[in-house]
């Protein structure tokens, strides 16, 4: 797939260019641009002022490599992605940017509310769906050791080291030691796996692998008038265990679901085997090693929160799974 050489290829012809509130999470900015009188949005991507590209490593993000080998054209009808263009920047390598059509109507909403049964429902199919079209094809973008250490002290001390003021790097610094405290038995199995998820990713490779796109929370999902999933910032896709994507959704969703955890994991069991796709006799050994990933990946953010019905559902999962590690409980 074609990769405009320049931002100003890319946007050639554009008019009424209006800068969008503020920078995500990550750093990213967003312009909201007339082009063909059709409205889009351009999210500009760079890794001098991004730390979650600094993390994923790859040259203009991932978003664009998706889009140069054409993985983003093989998505199931259900997965609504936005993307419709990107750029390289040739002369500034840590530039590039995405054209997007503009799907801000169709996102959930930035509250504290439950998502809806039928649509969170439908996420876990869509989810599924997606896994089930790349079954056991090896897309190589981001490793999964990558994305087990994308939160990690590593990548903390990593952004300090720049003078990065992002929240985020912050926030992680400050709640992998304190996970130690509140709660130390889970802090046993997923702290040496943060700092070296090498035993991890190696027991995970035993089961079967996908396509994954590694960041299904709420703020980069919607549901479109065609009930298509939209799906948001491929910044860290690649090969990965289904259900890694899975316990993602339950950890940093944790809040709004509207059925149990237990209720969801089944929900998108029974989705991936609807899709034609056979879990037994993986299914419980990659579930449990992918929790044990969500706390090595989320452990410092519940333990910002203290020791909680939520933390104490994640520890007991985290040692009922430690053996398959080889890891004392």
């Amino acid at each position: 797939m074609y990769v405009a050489t320049s931002v100003d290829e890319l946007l050639a012809g554009a008019t009424d260019r209006r800068r969008l509130d503020g920078p995500g999470k990550s750093g990213a900015l967003l312009e909201r641009v007339t082009l063909d009188g059709q409205q889009y949005v351009v999210k500009y991507l760079d890794h001098d002022a991004d730390w979650t590209l600094r993390v994923a490593n790859i040259p203009g993000s991932a978003s664009v490599e998706l889009w140069r080998r054409g993985v983003l054209a093989e998505l199931p009808d259900c997965i609504n992605q936005p993307i419709v263009a990107v750029a390289h920047e040739a002369q500034r390598p840590a530039v590039a940017a995405l054209l997007m059509h503009d799907v801000g109507r169709w996102l959930v909403p930035a509250t504290d509310d439950l998502v809806p049964p039928d649509q969170h429902e439908r996420f876990l199919d869509h989810m599924a769906a997606l896994h089930a079209a790349f079954w056991e094809r090896r897309i190589d973008v981001v490793s999964p050791t990558d994305r087990y250490l994308e939160l990690s002290p590593r990548m903390a001390a990593a952004e300090a080291a720049l003078g990065s003021d992002h929240l985020v790097p912050r926030l992680v610094a400050q709640g992998w030691p304190l996970l130690a405290e509140v709660a130390p038995a889970l802090a046993g199995v997923v702290v040496p796996l943060v700092r070296e998820p090498g035993p991890l990713v190696d027991a995970l490779d035993t089961t079967p692998a996908t396509f994954v796109h590694g960041n299904w929370k709420l703020d980069n999902l919607g549901s479109d008038d065609r009930d298509r999933t939209v799906l948001l910032d491929w910044e860290l896709p690649g090969v990965g265990a289904a259900a890694s994507d899975l316990a993602w959704y339950l950890a940093i969703n944790c809040r709004r679901l509207p059925t149990t955890k237990e209720q969801t994991i089944a929900s998108y069991r029974a989705a991936l085997e609807r899709h034609g796709v056979a879990t037994e006799p993986w299914w419980h050994l990659q579930l449990g090693l992918c929790l044990v990933g969500a706390m090595v990946q989320f452990g410092w953010e519940k333990a910002l929160g203290g020791y909680d019905d939520e933390l104490a559902w994640w520890e007991e999962q985290v040692l009922r799974a430690a053996p398959l590690l080889g890891t004392p409980a």
